[in-house]
């Protein structure tokens, strides 16, 4: 019993993480029907720039993590306008290795840039206790229950933006009808954009937590979590909201419990069979609904 609510403690943090960068791919992929592929690199920019703000610049970690989701979504809006807004109106193939290309372009960016040397967060970049639960048989972290309760957060603040606000409303019609929402007066470059730069922020978020839980930095450190996050957003529902975060918290849960019950090594394969059974047997995702495509 305290193995299994161990792994699911493991699965939650691990999910979370999961869970954000999803929200990303989710969300853009419902407005322009384009999944970004190089949404995992930006994970790894925001992660790198918190670091450097942190060794470089001297400011506390909360510092660093607003400067990396500013200049994260900075950076998502950039790379939308220069990559992808050409591209609005081209086959979906186009747009798809476009993003394959963006990708390839930050990470071998990020390895000329930074090199492939291994970077750590200082000691003592934030304060990690821990707790003990069963008589010491369950542990976990002060870090893990800040990467939770981040989540939590973000997600319903994100829910706030996309129901109450008037950019969340502009959203949602672009998301069902572009060409109506731009006759109704909605700019539908700007919500893209908006789109674009909330999805990068939540990535660079990732980036920071991640970067802080493993204390391990790589140019590379955001092509698995990507995938991954990728396949979560698949397996709840591309293009909703929900489906991301349940996607994420059910993947993360399933990796730590191959891991604790089986082999680290069968994690990857399993969470990559889990795609294609979505996809063979439920291809709109465990929340989503088959919809009829017009011709």
């Amino acid at each position: 019993m305290a193995e299994l609510v161990q792994q699911l403690v493991n699965g939650l943090t691990l999910g979370s993480i999961y869970a954000l960068i999803a929200l990303g791919y989710t969300m853009v992929y419902g407005i322009i029907q384009l999944i970004n592929f190089a949404h995992g690199d930006i994970l790894m920019v925001g992660a790198y720039i918190a670091f450097f703000a942190v060794t470089v610049l001297k400011v506390g970690v909360v510092a660093a993590l607003l400067l990396a989701v500013a200049l994260c979504a900075l950076l998502g809006v950039v790379i939308e306008r220069i990559a992808y807004k050409p591209l609005r109106q081209a086959p979906r193939l186009a747009a798809l290795i476009t993003a394959i290309g963006v990708s390839l372009f930050l990470e071998n960016g990020g390895l000329w840039l930074l090199g492939t040397d291994f970077r750590s967060f200082p000691p003592g970049t934030i304060s990690n206790r821990t707790f003990a639960l069963l008589g010491g048989a369950v542990r976990f972290t002060s870090m893990q229950l800040l990467i939770l309760g981040v989540t939590v957060l973000i997600m319903i603040i994100l829910q706030y933006i996309v129901h109450y606000t008037r950019v969340g409303k502009a959203m949602r019609a672009v998301a069902y009808d572009k060409e109506a929402a731009a006759l109704m007066g909605i700019n539908v470059d700007s919500v893209v954009s908006v789109t674009f730069a909330l999805g990068s922020a939540f990535a660079a978020v990732a980036g920071v937590l991640w970067g802080l839980y493993y204390n391990t930095l790589h140019p590379l450190m955001g092509l698995m979590p990507g995938l991954k996050a990728f396949v979560a957003a698949v397996i709840g529902g591309i293009g909703l909201i929900p489906g991301a975060m349940a996607g994420g918290f059910f993947l993360g849960i399933v990796e730590a419990l191959v891991s604790g019950y089986g082999s680290s090594e069968l994690r990857d394969p399993v969470v990559f069979i889990l795609l294609i059974l979505v996809l063979l047997f439920r291809p709109a995702g465990l929340l989503g609904k088959d919809t009829v495509e017009k011709v």
